[in-house]
This record gives C-alpha cells, sequence and structure tokens, in this order.
C-alpha cells in the first residue's frame, strides 16, 4: 500500500497534484484569508493584514506564502517568488516520492488520478459561504483545492474576486493554464532548475500511458482547452495547472 493512502490528505497537496503551483498557492491564501492573515489589496492583488503576534501556520506553503507578502502582489506572482518556488518543489518531490507524480514523462500517475477522484466523491463541490455560519476551515480548503475556481466563487466569492483569483482579468483555476501569461519563461527555468519540469495536459481523464497534451491559448475564465498557468496539468485540474 502507498505512503499516499495511509496518511491524511493535505488540501495543498491535493491542489498540487490537481492543478499544480497556482492551485496550490490558490488554496494556501484561501487557508490565510480565513484566518485573517491575508486580505485584497489593490485590485487583483493580495496582502498581508495588521495582524498582531504570532502567526499560526497549518503548512509550510502558508508560511512561504505569507513571506513571499513582503510587499503586495498579484496571485500569478507568487508561484515565481523564490521562497514560494522552493516549497512548491518540495511538495511536488514529495508527490513523486508518493507515487501520485511522475517526473518523467511529467504528470499524475493512475494513482494519482484515482486519489482525486476519491477525494472528490467525499467532498463534493459546496454551494454556500464560507465563515462562521458556513463551511469549516477545512471544508473549504479541500473544495478549493478540488475545484478551483467554482469553489472560490461559492464560498469565498469577494476575497476570490477582489483579489483577483476569478472574474474578469484572471487567470482561471482550472488546470489550464499553469503559469501566468508574464512569467512562463521564466517559471519553466526555475522548474528546470528544481529537476522537476512539468507540461500541460489539458483535461482529467486518464490518458493511459501519460501521454502530454500541449494546450493552446487561454480564457481569463479557464474554459479553453489545454493552456497553462502554472506550469503544468497534472491530468487536468485552479489558477494553477494541472497534470495527466
Amino acid at each position: 500500500m502507498s505512503h499516499a493512502t495511509t496518511t491524511a490528505p493535505d488540501p495543498y497537496a491535493v491542489a498540487l497534484l490537481r492543478g499544480g503551483d497556482r492551485a496550490a498557492v490558490t488554496a494556501a491564501l484561501a487557508g490565510l484569508q480565513l484566518r485573517g492573515v491575508v486580505e485584497a489589496g489593490r485590485p487583483g492583488t493580495v496582502r498581508r493584514t495588521g495582524v498582531k503576534g504570532a502567526v499560526s501556520f497549518r503548512h509550510p506553503l502558508e508560511k512561504a506564502v505569507r513571506t513571499s507578502l513582503y510587499r503586495p502582489a498579484g496571485p500569478r506572482e507568487l508561484p515565481a517568488r523564490e521562497v514560494v518556488r522552493r516549497a512548491l518543489a518540495r511538495m511536488r518531490a514529495e508527490l513523486v516520492a508518493q507515487g501520485l507524480l511522475r517526473a518523467l514523462p511529467p504528470g499524475r500517475t493512475r494513482t494519482g488520478r484515482r486519489h482525486l477522484a476519491e477525494l472528490r466523491e467525499r467532498h463534493a463541490l459546496p454551494d454556500g459561504p464560507a465563515g462562521p455560519d458556513g463551511l469549516a476551515e477545512d471544508a473549504v480548503l479541500f473544495a478549493v483545492a478540488l475545484y478551483g475556481e467554482r469553489a472560490l466563487t461559492a464560498v469565498l466569492p469577494r476575497f476570490a474576486r477582489e483579489a483577483g483569483l476569478v472574474g474578469r482579468g484572471a487567470l482561471a483555476d482550472e488546470g489550464r493554464f499553469p503559469f501566468s501569461r508574464g512569467n512562463d519563461i521564466r517559471l519553466l527555468r526555475h522548474r528546470a532548475d528544481d529537476g522537476i519540469l512539468f507540461d500541460l495536459d489539458g483535461d482529467d481523464r486518464d490518458h493511459g500511458g501519460g501521454s502530454v497534451h500541449h494546450g493552446h491559448g487561454g480564457s481569463a475564465h479557464g474554459h479553453d482547452h489545454g493552456g497553462g498557468s502554472h506550469g503544468h496539468d497534472y491530468g487536468g485540474g485552479c489558477g494553477g495547472g494541472g497534470y495527466g
């Protein structure tokens, strides 16, 4: 039995498995916002809040994302910032070690696709807002991890819109656009430096041998098939990118 099936699922790893770097960073931003650690800044950006005292992080990626917000930034920029990039590289390596991702050819394994399918059966797409009278934090994070923009629109609509995670001008978090348009070359170089370079896959279907399909174009709402926001679609999947 693989390690992946014997440990509790981690929503940030699940987001990375489904949608790549942007998806994982988006989930981390959602978690930080739920605890009042970050907020929307100028339209399309995220900034730290004036939280006093020590900040509690549930995952190293949360700490990396908050650390990277030494100045406000748009969600597209964050995966390229050094501390976040390194945290994501460690997470990808762990998923490879667990048999959920493969390095060559890059993409999700059959086990990884099965793992996501099982999680979707247990975590339905929510239709209500988050908050004290809404969903618990874990439920929100798994929804964002598994369903991307659709979940953000349902559970954190105002933050998602004002922070540039969804809506006009946002790079849709549906596993279609793993790289931000302005940083594609730089991020590809970073991925190569990390020793794991993922490629794009346009959907979440099981392609058997794990062939990689290169997408064309992109949409602000994530409905074009096959572009890339964060490099790679692990088989399909949030402002992030996915693997197949």
